[in-house]
């Protein structure tokens, strides 16, 4: 009885450390919502939101997506290595005048759900 049960506890430990190990990538932004201020029509709309791979293995990101077309994303071209910092580069149209929140999803290795990051502000005229 002892060896059977000294089996299946190692052979779940086993499994675990195994899980464990091939723990994917994760991200760790320093900020999830970039908020730009009041800012004036026409004025700079690029913003960077900058992340580390704090997992195991690279950090491969598929899409950006914006949730409108007033808002261009630009995700790296080459993996993330694990410790290594990415960027996520956002462009907003700021010549549309008033408040604006959007979100940005990117898909990528590290799960089957999207991650979401977000940019805000108000644009008032010149």
């Amino acid at each position: 009885m002892k060896n059977i049960t000294f089996t299946i506890f190692f052979i779940c430990a086993l499994g675990f450390a195994q899980t464990e190990s091939k723990k994917p990538s994760a991200f760790k932004f320093e900020k999830t919502t970039i908020d730009y201020g009041t800012i004036k029509q026409g004025s700079d709309g690029y913003r960077t939101f900058i992340f580390t791979n704090v997992g195991k293995e690279p950090i491969i990101i598929n899409s950006v997506k914006a949730s409108c077309g007033c808002t261009i994303p630009e995700k790296p071209l080459e993996p993330i290595m694990p410790g290594k910092n990415g960027k996520i580069k956002v462009h907003y149209d700021t010549n549309r005048i008033g408040p604006f929140q959007k979100n940005i999803r990117i898909s990528s290795n590290v799960s089957s759900d999207k991650i979401k990051i977000f940019i805000k502000g108000l644009v008032v005229k010149k």
